[in-house]
């Protein structure tokens, strides 16, 4: 745990950059059940395989403006020649593999909608429909993956979706609030 100039006790990945306990403070672990919202998480979780999370927070406004604003109909109608005009933009990560899996997991976003009306709903049911409030001690004890997030990424993978490993998709129930991975001490626990 890290205490700042504000005396606020935080989760201790957050407090080495001002980007960082922003998002932590407003974002991380807040439930999410716009689908735009949890499109653009699942777009960036898979972005920052390999790569810090602040790398990508901090292109967090370029990948809106290159993806444009996450919107997956759009995005699912991207072809070769944007997709080519995105592996050069400087912007974003440009990982090819990243990029063709962005345009996939749109389409295969948008067929999840239609069969459960909403990606919202979809995704919420491997929690019952409610977060997991975790009581962690320490960062060290918070894992990388867990048997949902093992369940949930099977499932992804098998309706199409790229760059949905299992602990991608914990990252992503972290952020979107399925599970609030807040340490006790950090005064966001009791918050979301």
């Amino acid at each position: 745990m890290d205490s700042t100039a504000n005396d606020r006790t935080r989760c201790g990945w957050s407090s080495n950059d001002p980007a960082m306990m922003l998002y932590h403070d407003r974002e991380w672990g807040v439930p999410v059940h716009d689908d735009r919202t949890l499109f653009e998480f699942l777009v960036l979780e898979g972005a920052q395989a390999g790569l810090s999370w602040l790398t990508i927070l901090k292109r967090r406004s370029a990948y809106r403006k290159a993806f444009d604003n996450f919107d997956f109909k759009k995005i699912a109608k991207y072809d070769k020649s944007k997709i080519d005009k995105l592996v050069q933009d400087q912007s974003i990560i440009r990982n090819r593999l990243k990029i063709e899996a962005t345009v996939a997991n749109a389409k295969a976003f948008i067929a999840v909608r239609k069969e459960f009306d909403s990606f919202d709903k979809y995704i919420w049911k491997f929690v019952d429909d409610r977060p997991i409030r975790n009581e962690w001690a320490s960062l060290k004890s918070i894992p990388a993956k867990t048997e949902i997030s093992d369940k949930l990424s099977k499932d992804l993978i098998n309706r199409g979706f790229k760059f949905v490993g299992s602990t991608i998709c914990y990252a992503h129930m972290q952020a979107t609030g399925m599970v609030n991975d807040h340490v006790v001490t950090c005064f966001r626990h009791n918050e979301v």
